[in-house]
């Protein structure tokens, strides 16, 4: 079905009408074969936007935890999310690392009852513009990223997946 450009006119005024956003959550199911699940919330803050992350299901250690190009986790491996969101063409890093991808957010620790929780802020994601975040995966990896082999920190297969969607502001 072809939308007309009225109905494109009035879907983007209804979401320009909505505001800005200022939160978003992406709720992680396990792929194929894995337990892992949970939650990201991520709010814009004061030099960026809050990263509260809060994971069950993952093995002792940590896994490697990205944002990925495409909201899209219905293969069941998640390789549908596509590589790692990098809108500036920038090397494989660590979220700290002046170059990087945008959506290298480097690695969750899980404890012995395979429990990961963080909570950090990111300078480099945002909710609007060339580093927007809307509508990307979120994925976490098997195993740890080592931060530099590229493109891809060599963390690994997918164990969770889930895509970042606007949230109710607070």
């Amino acid at each position: 079905m072809k939308l007309s450009p009225f109905v494109f006119v009035l879907t983007a005024a209804t979401v320009a009408a909505a505001g800005p956003v200022t939160k978003a959550v992406a709720v992680l199911s396990p792929t194929q074969g894995s337990t892992a699940s949970g939650k990201v919330v991520f709010t814009k803050v004061e030099g960026g936007v809050k990263v509260s992350v809060s994971l069950t299901g993952l093995k002792e250690g940590p896994h490697g935890f990205h944002i990925h190009e495409f909201g899209d986790c219905s293969a069941p491996d998640a390789t549908s999310a596509g590589g790692h969101f990098n809108p500036g063409g920038e090397p494989h890093a660590g979220p700290k690392d002046a170059h990087r991808h945008t959506g290298d957010l480097g690695n969750i620790e899980a404890n012995k009852d395979g429990v990961a929780t963080a909570e950090y802020v990111d300078a480099g994601v945002s909710f609007e513009g060339a580093t927007a975040v809307l509508g990307r995966g979120v994925i976490v990896h098997e195993k740890a990223d080592d931060l530099k082999t590229q493109p891809t920190g060599a963390a690994g297969g997918r164990v969770a997946c889930g895509v970042v969607g606007a949230a109710k502001g607070e």
